[in-house]
């Protein structure tokens, strides 16, 4: 393909983009269903090029059609609006607490949340003492099976939502240390129900150890987790009971009463 039909299939997505979100910018302003001919004449798009975005928007739950010829914004968007509400709540949540983690163990501090067969971590806290190498970038992935954080998400899935994790993902591994059988994945997460904090004992790279535990919301979702890292032989077993004490404190601030639960 040419640069200049590159050029011109850019221009045309951008367009596209701007069409739907002024749709939904135009159905925003409104308490009540609106009809295609008010949302046309708002956003300035021929009523057919309104129609045939608002069609697709409702097929994918953006929009609905609350009666015909008008319509009203979707679920799907209050859907990813609490998932957006929930990861920046706990990171501002967090902040505080895992730099006041830090400053005690004087390791990388991490907080991550799962999107789909991976964790992606959204805040971290670390500093050249720590000794090693950030290995993660903010907004980097890694397999829930590999990581410390990612085997608290699978062992709150029920058994067959871990089989079929292991068959979508191949429990592919990055080293000699990966878990790579699904039964052996199994008894690791059986070891991380009962203790409430998992390991990642050089699963994802070789000379650096974690240890994580889960950070709940109000209604006791398991919604991040948060994690320290350290160089293999650094990492201590005392840490485990200040990790447990800044998760608790965490998920507090974001309304989870252990007691309730």
């Amino acid at each position: 393909m040419t640069t200049t039909a590159h050029s011109e299939t850019d221009k045309t997505s951008i367009q596209v983009i701007e069409r739907l979100t002024s749709l939904l910018d135009a159905l925003a302003r409104y308490p009540d269903p609106v009809s295609l001919k008010q949302l046309s004449a708002d956003t300035g798009l021929h009523p057919s090029t309104a129609h045939r975005i608002l069609n697709d928007l409702v097929l994918k739950r953006f929009v609905e059609r609350a009666e015909p010829g008008a319509y009203r914004l979707g679920m799907r968007l209050l859907e990813l609006g609490n998932v957006v509400k929930s990861r920046l709540n706990v990171r501002e949540a967090a902040v505080d607490f895992m730099r006041a983690l830090h400053r005690k163990t004087f390791q990388t501090v991490n907080l991550s949340v799962r999107q789909g067969d991976e964790i992606v971590y959204i805040d971290r806290a670390f500093s050249e003492r720590s000794g090693m190498q950030v290995v993660r970038a903010i907004g980097g992935r890694a397999p829930l099976h590999l990581t410390s954080t990612g085997k608290l998400f699978l062992s709150v899935d029920d058994p067959k939502s871990v089989r079929s994790y292991a068959t979508r993902t191949g429990l592919s591994g990055h080293n000699k240390n990966s878990i790579t059988e699904l039964t052996t994945l199994e008894r690791e997460l059986s070891l991380v129900r009962a203790r409430g904090f998992a390991r990642d004992n050089e699963e994802l790279e070789l000379g650096v150890r974690c240890m994580a535990a889960g950070i709940r919301d109000d209604s006791g979702r398991l919604i991040a987790g948060l994690s320290i890292s350290a160089p293999a032989d650094r990492l201590q077993e005392e840490w485990l009971e200040d990790l447990m004490l800044t998760v608790n404190q965490i998920s507090a601030v974001l309304g989870y009463s252990a007691q309730e639960a």
